[in-house]
């Protein structure tokens, strides 16, 4: 049987954006296809970046222990950033420009020198950042149902859709291994969590993304944003939803889901 192109699935995904949700990428990709995700996902970056969308970091997702394992893999994704996924914190989220989306707390970093090192640690990532700031993320999906494997997820731009971030703060100082998170949906708890969720701490989720962008000749640089990997479970959200996340010792993010 003849395989989807990647190119095709690259399409497939970008016109879903506009015209709804499709079915899993079964008929070109394994669900654990890494390379051809990530290159169905690079058709894309590539393709926004000629019709003059910029770059303005990376997300690190599947941070957490217990999704991996419920996606069969030993490994987190990324996907990219782009200028025009960032919601002012505090502002609106048109729902029109949603599928199915969800929102998850997180930790972002600001960069403020380069990460060209493929050998990157969790110290020399550390050394590297700018700014510390409570984010949300909020994730959609282009995959009908949510119903994803690993290479749907990558594909897809590691499921990603917007992001706020709270004001930035000096990493010195901070306790980025044990602050608790609390994100709440119209005034009630949602979720809860702690930073240790994202690979055993965000630092680390940091450094895999350096070394990780690094090797694939696309380095970290100097201003970028790290989205962290969320810290607790994700929460679907309905138009109208005012959307809270309060990270100890860190600060906090919100949004509405409205169109404002």
């Amino acid at each position: 049987m003849t395989r989807t192109s990647h190119e095709t699935l690259a399409s497939r995904l970008r016109d879903a954006y506009s015209t709804g949700a499709v079915p899993p990428l079964r008929d070109g990709l394994d669900p654990l296809d890494v390379d051809g995700a990530y290159a169905v996902q690079t058709i894309n970056t590539r393709f926004w970046e000629a019709q003059g969308r910029r770059i303005v970091g990376r997300k690190a997702g599947l941070t957490a222990k217990a999704v991996q394992v419920q996606l069969g893999v030993d490994q987190p994704d990324f996907g990219a950033l782009f200028e025009d996924m960032q919601v002012a914190d505090g502002g609106f989220l048109d729902p029109a420009r949603a599928l199915q989306p969800k929102a998850e707390a997180e930790i972002a970093f600001t960069l403020g020198t380069d990460l060209p090192d493929p050998e990157t640690d969790a110290e020399q990532a550390a050394a590297a950042i700018r700014s510390v700031h409570a984010a949300i993320e909020i994730v959609d999906s282009r995959i009908a149902d949510w119903k994803i494997s690993f290479a749907d997820t990558v594909a897809d731009n590691g499921s990603s859709a917007f992001f706020v971030l709270g004001e930035g703060k000096p990493l010195a100082g901070l306790d980025i291994y044990s602050a608790g998170m609390v994100m709440e949906i119209d005034g009630a708890i949602a979720s809860l969590g702690v930073a240790a969720a994202a690979l055993g701490n965000p630092l680390n989720a940091a450094a895999w993304l350096a070394r990780t962008l690094a090797a694939r000749g696309e380095p970290l640089k100097a201003g970028d944003v790290l989205l962290a990997g969320a810290l607790g479970p994700m929460v679907a959200l309905t138009p109208g939803n005012h959307v809270r996340a309060i990270v100890g010792g860190i600060g906090e993010a919100s949004f509405t889901y409205a169109k404002g």
